[in-house]
């Protein structure tokens, strides 16, 4: 380490849709408000799964990740956040905290678009992509102060991990974006590591009905056991149907859409009532367009509102959701699939791919 860096391990991203290839990289020291984190755990987020096919384009070469917890191993100048040996979150969410965005509290909508060199190069010099200005499927990351929140020492670092993207997300939605009253119905379409998050915030501002959408058997029933009242079988029934049959007739007060497919944007406005929010909170791939009649929206008095990150702000809400996980209102220990090394990257992936996972998490160094 010191003024030349480490070199570290990384799952690179080197053609969009093939398999990642782990190897190793050379990453500066941390400058002018930056840190350098020994990565612990990092969560496998669909979004990272998403750049890697190419949803969104980019250059590469390039390194994904962005849901990750570790140890805090040097500061660069002017760094007070945060010191030596502090065990951290990183999120993705990097902020000026002086614009417009960030003094109303919404540092996830930060205006400062100042170009930020990459700290990772390939050992013969050539610049590699930090994707989302992470880059955490890889054991060390130089992230800018405002992505780092300190947490207690005794929270392991695989749940800390969560807390940096899905589960800020998925509760933020709710709790920030919508503001979900108690004694609201609520829909959920996708029952991921997001949706999830989002039918555990609806059972904790206690909405009277909240429904869970999906193809899939065994996510419904994790929506079940973290708190869905209904669950829909895309499979095998009408949502629409169903969601009016719920609802007397009235429809849903507040949709989640916690996947980024144009059906689904499209139907959650369809299981809205009067008066009604529909919430988007999975990201389509780029090019994706949805047809919405504005008459239909204007006459019933809906309400179509995007919500990036949760509308979160994290150096409040990571400590209020670990305060929430430690008195038992919030799962986070059974959001975890499945454990993986840094070489298993793929099969990580692949798992999630095929369904059979709500968050997988690469271990890099558990005692980080």
């Amino acid at each position: 380490m010191g003024a030349t860096g480490v070199r570290i391990e990384a799952a690179v991203c080197r053609a969009f849709g093939e398999p990642l290839v782990v190897e190793e990289l050379e990453l500066r020291s941390p400058q002018r408000g930056e840190v350098l984190v020994r990565v612990g755990a990092c969560a496998i987020c669909h979004s990272d799964i998403s750049f890697a096919d190419g949803a969104w384009g980019g250059e590469l070469p390039a390194v994904y990740g962005h849901e990750a917890a570790g140890t805090v191993v040097e500061v660069g100048a002017g760094v007070r956040r945060v010191a030596t040996n502090d065990r951290v979150v990183v999120t993705l969410i990097r902020s000026c905290g002086a614009c417009r965005s960030c003094a109303r509290g919404r540092p996830a909508l930060c205006l400062d678009e100042t170009p930020v060199s990459s700290p990772l190069s390939s050992p013969d010099g050539r610049v590699v992509v930090q994707g989302l200005r992470t880059a955490a499927f890889a054991d060390h990351v130089v992230v800018h102060e405002s992505q780092v929140v300190p947490i207690p020492g005794d929270v392991p670092l695989e749940i800390a991990s969560l807390l940096g993207c899905g589960v800020l997300t998925g509760v933020g939605a709710v709790v920030h974006t919508a503001r979900v009253e108690a004694g609201s119905s609520v829909v959920v379409i996708g029952a991921g590591g997001v949706g999830l998050n989002c039918i555990q915030a609806a059972s904790l501002v206690q909405a009277s009905r909240i429904v869970a959408v999906d193809l899939v058997v065994t996510k419904l029933d994790a929506a079940t056991a973290f708190g869905a009242s209904h669950t829909v079988d895309l499979s095998s029934e009408d949502p629409v149907r169903t969601v009016h049959e719920l609802t007397g007739g009235a429809g849903a007060d507040y949709v989640f859409v916690a996947t980024g497919s144009k059906a689904a944007l499209e139907q959650g406005i369809a299981l809205l009532g009067r008066g009604g929010t529909a919430v988007i909170v999975g990201m389509p791939a780029t090019g994706v367009m949805v047809e919405i009649d504005p008459s239909e929206l204007a006459h019933h008095g809906r309400s179509l509102l995007g919500s990036k990150m949760g509308s979160t702000r994290p150096d409040e809400d990571i400590p209020w959701l670990l305060g929430l996980y430690h008195e038992g209102q919030l799962a986070l220990d059974r959001l975890i699939s499945g454990r993986y090394d840094l070489h298993d990257v793929n099969e990580a992936i692949a798992a999630v791919m095929r369904g059979e996972a709500l968050r997988n998490v690469l271990v890099l160094d558990a005692a980080a």
